[in-house]
């Protein structure tokens, strides 16, 4: 039986914190007691004086790009970047290549990441149009959500039609599982780039034009007004628009189960930006927005609106974000080694505490995905997810210490106050003072524990309505 003795810390969960020492077993909280009451003797023994322990952070939207796009990441490499910025656990995006669409591709990537990945993860399957009658054997699977691209991306994987959506949602709504949904609306965004790039605009701003806040609010509301007629559970990513905020609030008051992620990228950076030297690399879908956003998005984050932060971790070769034209530059880059320190430094800035930092990274994402007790929370019996960090300590971001193969970002040079210091997976290191100790292969693939299903309006789902004779009542 192994046993660490975690000393010196001060524990930091969602509703406060405590001194205490902690004893790890098994991979499991064993025992929370006061300093120095737990004998060392038996223990591996870390000394943690003078940090605070987190419950691992949760990053519910990575693209590890394995399979398919190695070039760009694999799980080794992503997962290692998220050891060494605190995160424990991550839930990776379906648009890989193969798509996750199927139950055959779920396993094929799901071996990718066991034989890979040194943190713990979920992998999302796809909801599209073409793959509805595969819902089911996913989610038996084992899929931690399933993800819906109603805007283009990495991959360029269709937008279903509204009618594949609203099916779709029904099957959902029966499941249990929650879908994450990129909101922005694709024909609106395909007809202004196409007449930009018609009309010779290829300049860094005519991305954002393309996608004009009206294509995330219009995407939003029409995601959660299907969300509410089927009872199914919906997740917003990426959250960029101040104009969405509304109508995030409008339909959780009407009970919508929705919840919502925004990204560093959209508190920290703005448009303005991409008219400065070396700009170009902000491109991202959606768009980094005005600076007049940053404030507002803050503000609903603290005070849970907005439910969480993640990151969007994007990686491209270095080449793929450089290009001729605006138009030809990659979308995306790297996020997950670099969310927990700049959100730190927010906290050394007095912008929110380390209890909130720790109600959106890690207790609302396992709240949300059906996690919660087992991740999310520092307490006898969680599992030993741990990221001992050090609020105080400076540190610069720089492109070259990333462990992604990404290696572009845009914080390279910043100096931050709040670094992680030691990284623990069910109660093995795995990142050290900023060396990865972590072995391939030791993470291990998360299964939700959702809340009973709660559909509605079932008498008039499509599969109810497929019924020779069934009254549409």
């Amino acid at each position: 039986m192994t046993s660490t003795l975690i000393t010196g810390a001060t524990i930091v969960n969602a509703d406060g914190r405590q001194a205490a020492d902690i004893l790890i077993r098994d991979g499991l909280v064993a025992a929370l007691a006061k300093p120095g009451q737990i004998a060392p003797e038996g223990h591996e023994v870390i000394d943690a004086t003078g940090l605070f322990a987190l419950p691992g952070l949760i990053d519910v939207h990575v693209h590890f790009r394995d399979p398919g796009m190695t070039h760009k990441e694999d799980w080794l490499t992503g997962s290692q970047a998220a050891a060494l910025g605190g995160v424990t656990t991550v839930f990776d995006m379906p648009n890989t290549v193969p798509a996750v669409d199927s139950l055959a591709n779920f396993r094929a990537k799901a071996a990718e990441a066991e034989a890979k990945s040194i943190v713990d993860y979920g992998i999302y399957g796809l909801l599209g149009e073409h793959n509805l009658d595969q819902l089911d054997d996913l989610a038996e699977a084992g899929v931690i959500g399933f993800k819906l691209f109603l805007g283009n991306t990495t991959g360029d994987l269709p937008c279903p039609n509204d009618g594949a959506v609203l099916e779709g949602f029904e099957i959902l709504a029966r499941l249990g599982l929650r879908c994450s949904i990129h909101a922005e609306n694709s024909p609106i965004l395909f007809w202004r780039q196409n007449r930009m790039k018609a009309a010779g605009r290829t300049d860094p701003l005519a991305h954002l034009a393309a996608r004009t806040d009206v294509v995330a609010v219009e995407a939003l509301t029409r995601s959660a007004v299907l969300a509410e007629w089927t009872g199914a559970r919906i997740h917003i990513v990426h959250e960029s628009c101040a104009a969405s905020i509304p109508h995030i609030r409008w339909h959780k008051s009407r009970g919508v189960d929705m919840t919502v992620e925004t990204l560093p990228q959209y508190l920290y950076l703005s448009a303005e930006q991409m008219l400065e030297p070396g700009g170009h690399i902000l491109r991202m879908n959606p768009p980094i927005r005005q600076a007049t956003h940053q404030e507002p998005l803050w503000q609903a984050l603290l005070d849970g609106t907005i439910d969480m932060v993640a990151t969007d971790h994007a990686p491209h070769a270095p080449e793929e974000k450089d290009g001729a034209t605006i138009w030809d530059m990659a979308c995306g880059f790297p996020g997950v080694q670099t969310s927990v320190p700049l959100m730190l430094d927010a906290v050394s800035r007095g912008r929110m505490t380390l209890e909130e930092l720790v109600r959106m990274m890690t207790t609302a994402p396992a709240r949300a995905f059906g996690l919660y007790g087992r991740k999310g929370v520092l307490r006898v019996g969680a599992e030993a997810d741990i990221a001992l960090v050090d609020p105080a300590r400076p540190h610069v971001i720089t492109a070259a210490g990333l462990a992604s193969r990404g290696k572009v970002t845009p914080y390279d040079g910043w100096q931050v106050t709040g670094s992680v210091v030691r990284t623990l997976v069910r109660g093995q290191s795995v990142a050290v003072d900023g060396r990865v100790v972590g072995r391939p292969g030791s993470g291990r693939m998360l299964r939700p524990e959702m809340p009973a299903p709660a559909p509605r309006n079932e008498a008039t789902t499509t599969r109810a309505i497929l019924e020779p004779g069934r009254q549409p009542w």
